[in-house]
């Protein structure tokens, strides 16, 4: 099993101390870091006192090595999308669950503010195969270029192979991608709410 406590910890933008104080009873920080990093073995006791402490259901804490989890694969800048060097874990919100759609999950992480975009942003995207493109028009979408490279706006053309997206930014021109192997269309922005 995968601890996932400091993902949630970090995600929520709790210190150590933050979620040592929160649990019931209190506990310490060296604690927290010791269950998060395994040296102290993790008891459905501590992911219950954990988990009710961040706000989550408990078994969202941990997770199988076998299962996949989204990754967020790209950041948006003012000058466009760029791949990250390593994807990392995304959070899943519950409710983006579709039932009956295994299509991939991937997340673009917004650094800049970009159009309707803030920085802070996760635009949750599913990966759809070319052939279903016409799911996409009129939405935002991330598509691959070539270099490892990406290509995100309102996808508004597909002809033939070509996908032409028009970029969130003001006075940007239209992006246009030759054969792409996947199109991922946007599911859910998740915008954490400033106090």
């Amino acid at each position: 099993m995968i601890n996932r406590i400091r993902d949630i910890r970090k995600a929520k933008g709790l210190t150590l101390a933050d979620l040592a104080a929160a649990c019931d009873p209190p506990t310490t920080a060296q604690t927290i870091g010791r269950l998060e990093t395994g040296m102290r073995n993790l008891s459905t006791k501590w992911i219950d006192r954990i988990g009710t402490a961040l706000g989550v259901e408990p078994e969202t804490l941990v997770r199988s090595e076998r299962s996949e989890t989204p990754q967020v694969v790209a950041e948006l800048w003012s000058s466009g999308a760029e791949a990250l060097s390593s994807p990392r874990e995304a959070l899943l919100p519950t409710e983006l669950a579709v039932q009956g759609d295994d299509s991939p999950l991937m997340v673009l992480a917004v650094n800049e503010s970009v159009g309707e975009f803030r920085p802070g942003d996760l635009l949750w995207m599913r990966q759809l195969q070319p052939e279903r493109a016409a799911e996409a028009i009129n939405r935002d979408c991330l598509v691959p270029r070539p270099g490892g490279r990406f290509a995100f706006g309102r996808l508004i053309d597909r002809r033939g192979t070509l996908v032409g997206l028009l970029p969130p930014g003001a006075g940007q021109k239209q992006q246009v991608v030759d054969n792409p192997p996947w199109i991922a269309t946007a599911m859910m922005l998740v915008r954490p709410l400033q106090a």
